[in-house]
Protein backbone atom coordinates (compact mmCIF):
# COMPACT_ATOMS: atom_id res chain seq x y z
CA UNK A 1 0.00 0.00 0.00
CA UNK A 2 1.15 3.55 -0.53
CA UNK A 3 2.14 5.47 2.60
CA UNK A 4 0.36 8.64 1.50
CA UNK A 5 -3.40 9.03 1.43
CA UNK A 6 -5.43 8.16 -0.44
CA UNK A 7 -3.70 4.82 -0.14
CA UNK A 8 -3.49 2.59 -3.21
CA UNK A 9 -2.58 -1.04 -3.67
CA UNK A 10 0.87 -1.21 -5.28
CA UNK A 11 1.53 -4.94 -4.79
CA UNK A 12 4.59 -6.70 -3.36
CA UNK A 13 7.63 -8.65 -4.48
CA UNK A 14 8.21 -10.15 -1.02
CA UNK A 15 8.25 -13.90 -0.27
CA UNK A 16 8.68 -15.11 -3.83
CA UNK A 17 8.86 -18.75 -2.68
CA UNK A 18 5.56 -18.91 -0.82
CA UNK A 19 5.81 -22.60 0.10
CA UNK A 20 9.18 -22.01 1.74
CA UNK A 21 7.68 -19.08 3.65
CA UNK A 22 4.81 -21.21 4.98
CA UNK A 23 7.25 -23.93 6.04
CA UNK A 24 9.40 -21.38 7.88
CA UNK A 25 6.39 -19.96 9.71
CA UNK A 26 5.28 -23.42 10.80
CA UNK A 27 8.78 -24.16 12.09
CA UNK A 28 8.99 -20.96 14.13
CA UNK A 29 5.39 -20.71 15.35
CA UNK A 30 4.34 -24.36 15.46
CA UNK A 31 1.14 -23.26 13.76
CA UNK A 32 -0.01 -23.80 10.21
CA UNK A 33 -0.35 -20.38 8.56
CA UNK A 34 -2.06 -20.54 5.17
CA UNK A 35 -0.92 -18.15 2.45
CA UNK A 36 -1.92 -17.55 -1.13
CA UNK A 37 -1.13 -15.15 -3.93
CA UNK A 38 -3.89 -13.17 -5.68
CA UNK A 39 -3.91 -10.68 -8.52
CA UNK A 40 -5.45 -7.29 -7.81
CA UNK A 41 -5.66 -5.08 -10.88
CA UNK A 42 -2.41 -6.54 -12.20
CA UNK A 43 -0.58 -6.24 -8.86
CA UNK A 44 0.66 -9.14 -6.74
CA UNK A 45 -0.99 -9.36 -3.29
CA UNK A 46 -0.28 -11.99 -0.62
CA UNK A 47 -3.03 -13.10 1.77
CA UNK A 48 -2.03 -14.80 5.04
CA UNK A 49 -4.59 -16.55 7.23
CA UNK A 50 -3.32 -17.17 10.75
CA UNK A 51 -5.37 -19.33 13.14
CA UNK A 52 -6.16 -18.27 16.69
CA UNK A 53 -3.67 -19.39 19.32
CA UNK A 54 -4.40 -22.84 20.76
CA UNK A 55 -6.63 -22.64 23.83
CA UNK A 56 -4.53 -21.68 26.83
CA UNK A 57 -1.27 -21.42 24.84
CA UNK A 58 0.27 -18.04 23.91
CA UNK A 59 2.52 -18.11 20.84
CA UNK A 60 6.20 -17.31 21.38
CA UNK A 61 8.55 -15.83 18.79
CA UNK A 62 12.25 -16.05 19.66
CA UNK A 63 11.28 -16.71 23.28
CA UNK A 64 8.99 -13.69 23.64
CA UNK A 65 5.21 -13.22 23.54
CA UNK A 66 3.88 -10.27 21.58
CA UNK A 67 0.55 -8.48 21.21
CA UNK A 68 -0.81 -5.53 19.28
CA UNK A 69 -0.82 -2.03 20.79
CA UNK A 70 -2.22 0.25 18.13
CA UNK A 71 -0.04 -0.34 15.07
CA UNK A 72 2.90 -1.66 17.09
CA UNK A 73 3.92 -5.06 18.46
CA UNK A 74 4.77 -4.97 22.16
CA UNK A 75 5.51 -7.66 24.76
CA UNK A 76 2.39 -9.14 26.33
CA UNK A 77 1.49 -7.79 29.76
CA UNK A 78 1.36 -10.24 32.71
CA UNK A 79 -2.43 -10.01 32.98
CA UNK A 80 -2.83 -10.84 29.26
CA UNK A 81 -0.60 -13.89 29.63
CA UNK A 82 -2.49 -14.89 32.78
CA UNK A 83 -5.77 -14.64 30.88
CA UNK A 84 -4.51 -16.91 28.07
CA UNK A 85 -3.07 -19.49 30.47
CA UNK A 86 -6.44 -19.55 32.27
CA UNK A 87 -8.31 -20.49 29.08
CA UNK A 88 -7.54 -24.16 29.34
CA UNK A 89 -5.79 -24.46 32.65
CA UNK A 90 -6.30 -27.70 34.58
CA UNK A 91 -9.05 -27.85 37.17
CA UNK A 92 -7.18 -26.87 40.32
CA UNK A 93 -9.91 -28.24 42.56
CA UNK A 94 -9.52 -31.72 40.98
CA UNK A 95 -5.79 -31.84 41.73
CA UNK A 96 -4.52 -33.87 44.69
CA UNK A 97 -3.12 -32.07 47.72
CA UNK A 98 0.08 -34.12 48.28
CA UNK A 99 0.26 -33.80 52.06
CA UNK A 100 -3.46 -34.09 52.86
CA UNK A 101 -5.19 -37.20 54.19
CA UNK A 102 -8.78 -38.12 54.87
CA UNK A 103 -8.13 -37.21 58.52
CA UNK A 104 -7.94 -33.56 57.35
CA UNK A 105 -11.66 -33.66 56.51
CA UNK A 106 -14.18 -32.80 59.22
CA UNK A 107 -16.57 -35.67 60.09
CA UNK A 108 -19.41 -33.16 60.57
CA UNK A 109 -18.85 -31.76 57.10
CA UNK A 110 -18.76 -35.25 55.55
CA UNK A 111 -22.03 -36.09 57.29
CA UNK A 112 -23.63 -32.84 56.11
CA UNK A 113 -22.53 -33.64 52.56
CA UNK A 114 -23.99 -37.17 52.88
CA UNK A 115 -27.37 -35.91 54.13
CA UNK A 116 -27.67 -33.28 51.41
CA UNK A 117 -26.67 -35.72 48.66
CA UNK A 118 -29.18 -38.29 49.90
CA UNK A 119 -31.92 -35.68 50.05
CA UNK A 120 -31.21 -34.69 46.45
CA UNK A 121 -30.59 -38.15 44.95
CA UNK A 122 -33.03 -40.13 47.15
CA UNK A 123 -30.62 -43.07 46.99
CA UNK A 124 -30.35 -45.01 50.28
CA UNK A 125 -26.99 -46.45 49.22
CA UNK A 126 -25.53 -43.03 50.01
CA UNK A 127 -26.51 -43.48 53.67
CA UNK A 128 -24.90 -46.92 53.83
CA UNK A 129 -21.57 -46.03 52.19
CA UNK A 130 -18.46 -45.56 54.29
CA UNK A 131 -16.93 -42.08 54.43
CA UNK A 132 -14.14 -43.17 52.09
CA UNK A 133 -16.54 -44.73 49.58
CA UNK A 134 -18.80 -41.68 49.73
CA UNK A 135 -15.91 -39.36 48.91
CA UNK A 136 -14.70 -41.64 46.11
CA UNK A 137 -18.18 -41.74 44.60
CA UNK A 138 -18.21 -37.94 44.66
CA UNK A 139 -14.68 -37.83 43.13
CA UNK A 140 -13.45 -35.83 46.10
CA UNK A 141 -11.11 -38.67 46.99
CA UNK A 142 -9.12 -40.30 44.17
CA UNK A 143 -6.53 -43.03 43.98
CA UNK A 144 -3.69 -40.55 44.47
CA UNK A 145 -5.20 -38.92 47.56
CA UNK A 146 -7.43 -36.08 48.78
CA UNK A 147 -8.36 -33.42 46.23
CA UNK A 148 -8.28 -29.70 46.88
CA UNK A 149 -12.05 -29.72 46.28
CA UNK A 150 -12.44 -32.00 49.30
CA UNK A 151 -10.40 -29.61 51.46
CA UNK A 152 -12.32 -26.55 50.26
CA UNK A 153 -15.68 -28.17 50.90
CA UNK A 154 -14.99 -30.39 53.93
CA UNK A 155 -11.59 -29.45 55.41
CA UNK A 156 -10.96 -28.68 59.07
CA UNK A 157 -9.58 -25.30 60.11
CA UNK A 158 -6.18 -26.83 60.90
CA UNK A 159 -6.01 -28.63 57.55
CA UNK A 160 -6.76 -25.49 55.55
CA UNK A 161 -4.23 -23.55 57.61
CA UNK A 162 -1.57 -26.10 56.64
CA UNK A 163 -2.50 -26.79 53.01
CA UNK A 164 -4.65 -23.97 51.57
CA UNK A 165 -4.95 -20.97 53.88
CA UNK A 166 -6.57 -18.76 51.20
CA UNK A 167 -9.64 -21.05 51.12
CA UNK A 168 -11.47 -18.90 53.63
CA UNK A 169 -14.49 -16.63 53.62
CA UNK A 170 -14.27 -13.46 55.70
CA UNK A 171 -17.52 -11.82 56.82
CA UNK A 172 -17.67 -8.14 57.76
CA UNK A 173 -20.57 -5.99 58.83
CA UNK A 174 -20.18 -2.23 58.48
CA UNK A 175 -22.83 0.14 59.74
CA UNK A 176 -21.45 3.07 57.71
CA UNK A 177 -19.20 3.89 54.78
CA UNK A 178 -16.45 5.16 57.07
CA UNK A 179 -13.07 3.41 56.68
CA UNK A 180 -11.61 1.55 59.60
CA UNK A 181 -12.33 -1.68 61.46
CA UNK A 182 -15.64 -3.39 60.74
CA UNK A 183 -18.36 -3.45 63.41
CA UNK A 184 -18.26 -7.25 63.23
CA UNK A 185 -15.78 -9.57 61.55
CA UNK A 186 -15.56 -13.36 61.41
CA UNK A 187 -12.98 -15.43 59.54
CA UNK A 188 -14.20 -18.81 58.31
CA UNK A 189 -11.15 -20.86 57.40
CA UNK A 190 -12.82 -24.26 57.16
CA UNK A 191 -14.79 -26.29 54.65
CA UNK A 192 -17.64 -24.22 53.23
CA UNK A 193 -20.17 -26.89 54.33
CA UNK A 194 -19.18 -26.11 57.92
CA UNK A 195 -19.58 -22.33 57.61
CA UNK A 196 -22.31 -21.99 54.99
CA UNK A 197 -25.25 -21.76 57.40
CA UNK A 198 -23.33 -19.52 59.80
CA UNK A 199 -22.60 -17.00 57.05
CA UNK A 200 -26.31 -16.65 56.33
CA UNK A 201 -27.06 -16.34 60.07
CA UNK A 202 -24.64 -13.41 60.25
CA UNK A 203 -26.35 -11.68 57.32
CA UNK A 204 -29.81 -12.38 58.69
CA UNK A 205 -28.98 -10.81 62.06
CA UNK A 206 -29.41 -7.38 60.44
CA UNK A 207 -31.83 -8.29 57.68
CA UNK A 208 -34.72 -5.89 58.26
CA UNK A 209 -38.08 -6.17 56.50
CA UNK A 210 -39.39 -3.63 54.01
CA UNK A 211 -43.15 -3.21 53.82
CA UNK A 212 -45.39 -2.53 50.86
CA UNK A 213 -49.17 -2.36 50.48
CA UNK A 214 -51.04 -4.85 48.29
CA UNK A 215 -54.72 -3.93 48.49
CA UNK A 216 -55.80 -4.42 52.11
CA UNK A 217 -52.69 -6.39 52.95
CA UNK A 218 -49.24 -5.23 54.00
CA UNK A 219 -46.54 -7.58 52.71
CA UNK A 220 -43.01 -7.86 54.03
CA UNK A 221 -39.95 -8.28 51.82
CA UNK A 222 -36.54 -8.91 53.41
CA UNK A 223 -33.78 -6.51 52.46
CA UNK A 224 -31.53 -9.47 51.63
CA UNK A 225 -33.04 -12.54 49.98
CA UNK A 226 -31.72 -15.77 51.48
CA UNK A 227 -31.58 -17.77 48.25
CA UNK A 228 -29.79 -14.98 46.37
CA UNK A 229 -27.20 -14.40 49.11
CA UNK A 230 -26.49 -18.11 49.60
CA UNK A 231 -26.14 -18.63 45.85
CA UNK A 232 -23.79 -15.65 45.54
CA UNK A 233 -21.51 -16.98 48.30
CA UNK A 234 -21.40 -20.44 46.72
CA UNK A 235 -20.60 -18.92 43.34
CA UNK A 236 -17.69 -17.04 44.88
CA UNK A 237 -16.36 -20.24 46.48
CA UNK A 238 -16.92 -22.30 43.34
CA UNK A 239 -15.49 -19.89 40.77
CA UNK A 240 -12.65 -18.08 42.55
CA UNK A 241 -9.00 -18.64 41.60
CA UNK A 242 -7.37 -20.64 44.39
CA UNK A 243 -3.90 -19.96 43.00
CA UNK A 244 -4.42 -16.40 44.20
CA UNK A 245 -3.53 -15.86 47.87
CA UNK A 246 -6.56 -13.61 48.51
CA UNK A 247 -9.68 -14.53 50.46
CA UNK A 248 -13.38 -14.28 49.62
CA UNK A 249 -14.98 -11.31 51.40
CA UNK A 250 -18.66 -10.92 52.28
CA UNK A 251 -19.23 -7.30 53.34
CA UNK A 252 -22.67 -6.37 54.59
CA UNK A 253 -23.96 -2.79 54.83
CA UNK A 254 -27.44 -1.68 55.85
CA UNK A 255 -28.81 -1.80 52.30
CA UNK A 256 -26.29 -3.79 50.24
CA UNK A 257 -23.95 -6.77 50.33
CA UNK A 258 -20.62 -6.90 48.50
CA UNK A 259 -19.10 -10.30 47.72
CA UNK A 260 -15.53 -10.07 46.44
CA UNK A 261 -13.64 -13.12 45.15
CA UNK A 262 -10.09 -13.35 43.76
CA UNK A 263 -9.28 -14.10 40.14
CA UNK A 264 -11.68 -12.15 37.95
CA UNK A 265 -14.14 -13.90 35.66
CA UNK A 266 -13.04 -17.12 33.93
CA UNK A 267 -11.85 -16.54 30.38
CA UNK A 268 -14.75 -15.88 28.02
CA UNK A 269 -17.19 -14.87 30.77
CA UNK A 270 -18.32 -11.24 31.11
CA UNK A 271 -21.09 -9.47 33.05
CA UNK A 272 -23.00 -9.30 29.75
CA UNK A 273 -22.96 -13.04 28.97
CA UNK A 274 -22.74 -14.75 32.36
CA UNK A 275 -26.44 -15.65 32.27
CA UNK A 276 -25.99 -17.51 28.99
CA UNK A 277 -22.45 -18.91 29.19
CA UNK A 278 -21.20 -21.47 31.69
CA UNK A 279 -17.55 -22.08 32.47
CA UNK A 280 -16.83 -23.24 36.02
CA UNK A 281 -13.25 -22.49 36.99
CA UNK A 282 -13.28 -25.30 39.59
CA UNK A 283 -15.44 -27.97 38.02
CA UNK A 284 -14.89 -30.58 40.77
CA UNK A 285 -16.19 -28.16 43.41
CA UNK A 286 -19.17 -27.16 41.27
CA UNK A 287 -20.09 -30.78 40.58
CA UNK A 288 -19.91 -31.70 44.27
CA UNK A 289 -22.10 -28.73 45.22
CA UNK A 290 -24.58 -29.73 42.52
CA UNK A 291 -24.64 -33.32 43.84
CA UNK A 292 -25.77 -32.16 47.25
CA UNK A 293 -28.30 -29.68 45.84
CA UNK A 294 -26.56 -26.51 46.97
CA UNK A 295 -26.17 -24.92 43.55
CA UNK A 296 -28.05 -25.05 40.29
CA UNK A 297 -26.65 -26.31 36.99
CA UNK A 298 -23.19 -27.20 38.23
CA UNK A 299 -22.24 -23.86 39.73
CA UNK A 300 -24.14 -21.46 37.47
CA UNK A 301 -26.59 -19.76 39.81
CA UNK A 302 -26.72 -16.19 38.60
CA UNK A 303 -30.03 -16.87 36.89
CA UNK A 304 -31.53 -17.44 40.33
CA UNK A 305 -29.88 -14.29 41.73
CA UNK A 306 -31.11 -12.11 38.85
CA UNK A 307 -34.60 -13.58 39.08
CA UNK A 308 -34.90 -12.92 42.81
CA UNK A 309 -33.74 -9.32 42.38
CA UNK A 310 -36.39 -8.66 39.73
CA UNK A 311 -39.18 -10.43 41.64
CA UNK A 312 -38.48 -8.27 44.68
CA UNK A 313 -38.31 -5.01 42.75
CA UNK A 314 -34.61 -4.47 43.45
CA UNK A 315 -31.71 -3.35 41.27
CA UNK A 316 -30.01 -6.02 39.19
CA UNK A 317 -26.74 -7.51 40.46
CA UNK A 318 -23.95 -4.98 40.00
CA UNK A 319 -20.51 -5.96 38.66
CA UNK A 320 -19.17 -2.49 37.87
CA UNK A 321 -16.16 -2.81 40.20
CA UNK A 322 -15.04 -6.15 38.73
CA UNK A 323 -11.63 -6.24 37.04
CA UNK A 324 -9.08 -8.83 35.87
CA UNK A 325 -8.11 -9.64 39.45
CA UNK A 326 -11.39 -9.67 41.40
CA UNK A 327 -15.06 -10.39 40.78
CA UNK A 328 -16.92 -7.75 42.76
CA UNK A 329 -20.65 -8.49 43.09
CA UNK A 330 -22.96 -6.00 44.78
CA UNK A 331 -26.49 -7.03 45.75
CA UNK A 332 -28.66 -4.01 46.51
CA UNK A 333 -31.37 -4.55 49.10
CA UNK A 334 -33.61 -1.52 48.64
CA UNK A 335 -36.93 -2.09 46.91
CA UNK A 336 -36.77 0.44 44.10
CA UNK A 337 -40.36 0.31 42.94
CA UNK A 338 -43.00 -1.30 45.17
CA UNK A 339 -45.59 -0.81 42.40
CA UNK A 340 -43.56 -3.06 40.08
CA UNK A 341 -43.42 -5.68 42.81
CA UNK A 342 -47.22 -5.48 43.24
CA UNK A 343 -47.61 -5.73 39.47
CA UNK A 344 -45.61 -8.98 39.31
CA UNK A 345 -47.68 -10.40 42.19
CA UNK A 346 -50.91 -9.41 40.46
CA UNK A 347 -49.94 -10.77 37.04
CA UNK A 348 -48.92 -14.08 38.60
CA UNK A 349 -52.22 -14.42 40.47
CA UNK A 350 -54.41 -13.45 37.52
CA UNK A 351 -52.74 -15.56 34.84
CA UNK A 352 -51.51 -18.46 37.01
CA UNK A 353 -48.42 -18.20 34.82
CA UNK A 354 -44.95 -19.12 35.95
CA UNK A 355 -42.51 -16.54 34.63
CA UNK A 356 -38.96 -17.78 34.12
CA UNK A 357 -35.80 -15.67 34.16
CA UNK A 358 -36.03 -14.52 30.54
CA UNK A 359 -39.64 -13.38 31.06
CA UNK A 360 -38.57 -11.43 34.12
CA UNK A 361 -35.63 -9.87 32.27
CA UNK A 362 -38.00 -8.63 29.54
CA UNK A 363 -40.37 -7.16 32.14
CA UNK A 364 -37.45 -5.48 33.90
CA UNK A 365 -36.09 -3.97 30.65
CA UNK A 366 -39.55 -2.71 29.65
CA UNK A 367 -40.09 -1.30 33.13
CA UNK A 368 -36.83 0.67 32.83
CA UNK A 369 -37.98 1.95 29.41
CA UNK A 370 -35.06 0.32 27.61
CA UNK A 371 -34.97 -1.52 24.30
CA UNK A 372 -35.59 -5.26 24.52
CA UNK A 373 -32.38 -7.09 23.47
CA UNK A 374 -32.65 -9.32 20.41
CA UNK A 375 -31.80 -12.36 22.52
CA UNK A 376 -34.98 -11.82 24.57
CA UNK A 377 -37.28 -10.86 21.67
CA UNK A 378 -38.87 -14.36 21.39
CA UNK A 379 -40.37 -13.82 24.87
CA UNK A 380 -42.42 -10.80 23.82
CA UNK A 381 -45.30 -12.79 22.26
CA UNK A 382 -45.88 -14.78 25.47
CA UNK A 383 -45.93 -11.65 27.65
CA UNK A 384 -48.25 -9.87 25.21
CA UNK A 385 -50.61 -12.85 25.34
CA UNK A 386 -50.71 -12.73 29.14
CA UNK A 387 -51.39 -9.00 29.06
CA UNK A 388 -48.23 -8.22 31.02
CA UNK A 389 -46.95 -5.80 28.36
CA UNK A 390 -48.41 -3.79 25.48
CA UNK A 391 -46.99 -2.97 22.07
CA UNK A 392 -46.90 0.52 20.60
CA UNK A 393 -46.34 1.15 16.90
CA UNK A 394 -45.16 -1.20 14.19
CA UNK A 395 -41.97 -1.95 12.31
CA UNK A 396 -38.78 -0.23 13.41
CA UNK A 397 -40.77 2.20 15.55
CA UNK A 398 -42.20 -0.59 17.72
CA UNK A 399 -41.71 -0.26 21.46
CA UNK A 400 -43.20 -1.91 24.53
CA UNK A 401 -44.50 -0.81 27.90
CA UNK A 402 -45.99 -2.48 30.94
CA UNK A 403 -49.74 -2.95 30.73
CA UNK A 404 -52.30 -0.48 32.02
CA UNK A 405 -52.76 -2.47 35.25
CA UNK A 406 -49.19 -1.63 36.31
CA UNK A 407 -49.87 2.11 36.19
CA UNK A 408 -53.21 1.51 37.90
CA UNK A 409 -51.34 -0.25 40.72
CA UNK A 410 -48.93 2.67 40.78
CA UNK A 411 -51.86 5.10 41.10
CA UNK A 412 -50.61 7.08 38.11
CA UNK A 413 -52.93 6.52 35.14
CA UNK A 414 -51.55 9.71 33.59
CA UNK A 415 -48.11 8.10 33.40
CA UNK A 416 -49.65 5.25 31.42
CA UNK A 417 -51.18 7.72 29.00
CA UNK A 418 -47.81 9.42 28.58
CA UNK A 419 -46.04 6.11 28.01
CA UNK A 420 -48.73 4.70 25.78
CA UNK A 421 -48.86 7.80 23.70
CA UNK A 422 -51.92 9.92 23.16
CA UNK A 423 -54.56 8.68 20.74
CA UNK A 424 -54.28 9.60 17.07
CA UNK A 425 -56.71 12.53 17.13
CA UNK A 426 -55.09 14.03 20.21
CA UNK A 427 -51.68 13.71 18.58
CA UNK A 428 -52.97 15.53 15.51
CA UNK A 429 -54.50 18.24 17.69
CA UNK A 430 -51.11 18.77 19.36
CA UNK A 431 -49.45 19.11 15.97
CA UNK A 432 -52.06 21.65 14.82
CA UNK A 433 -51.62 23.65 18.02
CA UNK A 434 -47.87 23.84 17.47
CA UNK A 435 -48.29 24.72 13.78
CA UNK A 436 -50.67 27.55 14.67
CA UNK A 437 -48.14 28.96 17.10
CA UNK A 438 -45.35 28.74 14.54
CA UNK A 439 -46.76 31.36 12.16
CA UNK A 440 -45.64 33.24 10.17
CA UNK A 441 -42.47 31.21 9.32
CA UNK A 442 -44.26 27.87 9.66
CA UNK A 443 -43.11 24.70 11.43
CA UNK A 444 -40.38 22.39 10.17
CA UNK A 445 -40.67 18.62 10.48
CA UNK A 446 -37.85 18.54 13.05
CA UNK A 447 -39.88 20.84 15.32
CA UNK A 448 -42.97 18.70 14.96
CA UNK A 449 -41.04 15.57 15.88
CA UNK A 450 -40.17 17.26 19.19
CA UNK A 451 -43.90 17.69 19.88
CA UNK A 452 -44.36 13.90 19.76
CA UNK A 453 -40.98 12.46 20.77
CA UNK A 454 -42.46 9.01 21.30
CA UNK A 455 -43.26 8.66 17.59
CA UNK A 456 -40.86 7.96 14.76
CA UNK A 457 -40.23 10.41 11.93
CA UNK A 458 -42.40 8.38 9.53
CA UNK A 459 -45.25 8.22 12.08
CA UNK A 460 -45.24 12.02 12.46
CA UNK A 461 -45.19 12.39 8.67
CA UNK A 462 -48.22 10.11 8.44
CA UNK A 463 -50.16 12.31 10.88
CA UNK A 464 -49.20 15.42 8.92
CA UNK A 465 -50.44 13.87 5.68
CA UNK A 466 -53.77 13.17 7.38
CA UNK A 467 -53.98 16.80 8.53
CA UNK A 468 -53.24 17.93 4.98
CA UNK A 469 -55.88 15.62 3.49
CA UNK A 470 -58.43 16.83 6.06
CA UNK A 471 -57.71 20.43 5.16
CA UNK A 472 -56.40 21.27 8.62
CA UNK A 473 -52.82 22.02 7.57
CA UNK A 474 -50.89 22.80 4.44
CA UNK A 475 -47.27 22.47 3.45
CA UNK A 476 -44.99 24.74 1.46
CA UNK A 477 -41.62 23.69 0.07
CA UNK A 478 -40.03 20.28 -0.21
CA UNK A 479 -37.72 18.08 1.83
CA UNK A 480 -35.75 19.98 4.46
CA UNK A 481 -37.14 23.34 3.32
CA UNK A 482 -40.76 22.21 3.82
CA UNK A 483 -42.80 24.27 6.29
CA UNK A 484 -46.23 23.46 7.69
CA UNK A 485 -48.96 26.09 8.18
CA UNK A 486 -52.39 25.97 9.80
CA UNK A 487 -55.51 26.33 7.63
CA UNK A 488 -57.50 29.14 9.23
CA UNK A 489 -61.24 28.69 9.58
CA UNK A 490 -61.03 24.87 9.74
CA UNK A 491 -62.48 24.68 13.27
CA UNK A 492 -65.58 26.72 12.38
CA UNK A 493 -66.19 24.72 9.18
CA UNK A 494 -65.81 21.42 11.02
CA UNK A 495 -68.29 22.58 13.68
CA UNK A 496 -70.88 23.60 11.03
CA UNK A 497 -70.53 20.24 9.19
CA UNK A 498 -71.23 18.36 12.42
CA UNK A 499 -74.33 20.47 13.04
Amino acid sequence: MTDQRPRRVVGTEAFQDLERTKAGLAERLHLRVNAKEIDHEGRRVLVFRAPSHPLGVPIAVAGAYFMRAGEDLVPMTPDQLHSIFDEAGPDFSAEVCPAATIADLAPDAIEAFRRRWHRKAKNDAILQASDEQLLRDAELLVSDGVTYAALILLGTRGALGRHLAQAEVIFEYRSSEEPGPANQREEHRQGILLSFDRLWELVNLRNDLQHFQDGLFVLDVPTFDERAVREAILNAVSHRDYRDAGSVFVRQYSRRIEIVSPGGFPSGITPENLLWQQKPRNRRIAEALARCGLVERAGQGFDLIFGQCIRHGKALPDFTRTDAHFVWLTLHGTIQDPAFLRFLEQIGRETQASFDLEDLLVLDVVHREQKVPQRLAPRLARLLEYGAIERIGTGRGTRYLLSRRFYRALGKPGAYTRQRGLDRETNKALLVKHIEGASPPGAALAELQEVLPGLSRSQVQGLLRELRDEGRARVQGERRWARWFAVHGYSQNAKRSKE
